[in-house]
């Protein structure tokens, strides 16, 4: 069942489920790429999350009459979503553990593998990009192997450098930029995940997949 609600003054809700999904994902995606085609006035942006989407929007320019129409029409399309489509795969090459990687003896430590395990583990598969949200570029991905799925830290770090991956419980991602961070760090790669004069400046979009290859001369 779609819901739609007001969230403040300036952001409408669209929440097309409550649980972590592919389709439903997908569905979110494409209602965003619907509305965002609408090009309707005084809205500032659509951004879909896991199973959401957000429309942000000028109070004092928007007729929010037409939105709710947009949205129902976009709704109504979505019938005919039931399967993910084929989208690109994005290798990103990971040097895991040593210097980029200072979480991944604790994470083997907490799942009872060994490092080369771990690593094994989460280059193994082929991580769905879910949305972007957090700092420009940061693309939520999963699901992790549910052996592997560490929780973040208690008390995060002041200072995650850019490139590094982590593991949240069944999510995993890159930093784009050097940021404060709490996820469990066990690789770094050297690819620009974020550049605000490329087009996209996103390297990731809601939807694609990605790999993660580890980089010859692993440190584990």
């Amino acid at each position: 069942m779609v819901r739609v609600r007001a969230a403040g003054d300036t952001l409408l809700l669209v929440e097309l489920g409550t649980t972590v999904d592919p389709v439903i994902n997908e569905r979110a995606i494409q209602m965003a790429d619907a509305l965002r085609t609408r090009m309707l006035p005084g809205v500032r942006d659509v951004v879909p999350a896991y199973c959401s989407v957000g429309i942000h929007f000028d109070p004092l320019r928007t007729n929010l009459r037409l939105v709710e129409q947009a949205i129902g029409d976009a709704v109504r399309s979505l019938g005919e979503v039931d399967a993910v489509p084929e989208r690109r795969v994005i290798d990103v090459e990971v040097v895991y553990g040593g210097a980029g990687g200072l979480d991944l003896s604790a994470v083997a430590e907490w799942a009872g593998l060994s490092a080369t395990e771990v690593i094994a583990r989460h280059a193994d598969r082929t991580y769905r990009v879910y949305m972007l949200g957090f700092v420009p570029g940061f693309a939520y991905m999963g699901r992790v192997d549910a052996a592997i799925a560490a929780p973040r830290h208690r008390v995060p770090r002041e200072r995650v450098p850019a490139g590094s991956v982590g593991i949240a419980g069944e999510q995993t991602g890159v930093y784009p930029t050097s940021t404060p961070g709490g996820w469990q760090i066990i690789g770094r790669t050297s690819r620009v995940l974020f550049q605000a004069d490329r087009v996209p400046p996103s390297l990731f979009s809601p939807g694609d997949r990605v790999r993660f290859v580890p980089a010859a001369g692993v440190l584990a």
